[in-house]
């Protein structure tokens, strides 16, 4: 088989392999206007009527070469449907410590899918809200282009 109609087909056949086996309940990204400022919060809105199913959370990053830290600190809040809230602090790495992006793609983007919460449960069936806020000193962050969740059932 000639090299690059192999090259072509094996990202569409990967997807589709993938793709039927998806069993997430929630997967969106939102894109960011650079720089991310601490102003600036990505907001997740989902239904939630599963409170006996196990679920793994995942944070989703996509960052350019030209982002200046190896990691990056986020507040998550997480906003329930009887108006309760917490609060947690999260250290996502995005380059090892010899500086080589940890995410996926070729050239300037890179993509980033980091397990944030394995196993965890929704309390109750409802209403959620999660919102994202850069936490990190630099009040101003050049090179992440988006930040998103997933939430699928754990296996």
């Amino acid at each position: 088989m000639n090299r690059s109609v192999y090259f072509f087909l094996m990202p569409i056949l990967l997807f589709l392999v993938t793709s039927c086996s998806d069993n997430s309940i929630y997967d969106h990204n939102n894109e960011l206007t650079e720089p991310w400022t601490v102003e600036q919060k990505s907001v997740f809105d989902f239904e939630v009527n599963d409170t006996l199913s196990a679920f793994n959370f995942y944070i989703n990053i996509r960052n350019t070469t030209d982002y200046n830290y190896s990691n990056l600190f986020l507040f998550i809040r997480t906003d329930f449907p009887d108006g309760r809230f917490s609060v947690d602090t999260a250290e996502l790495f995005l380059a090892d410590i010899k500086g080589n992006w940890l995410g996926s793609g070729y050239g300037e983007i890179k993509d980033s899918q980091i397990l944030f919460r394995k196993h965890g449960r929704f309390p109750m069936k409802g209403h959620y809200k999660i919102t994202f806020e850069q936490a990190m000193r630099d009040p101003e962050l050049e090179g992440i282009d988006a930040v998103g969740i997933r939430i699928e059932k754990s296996e």
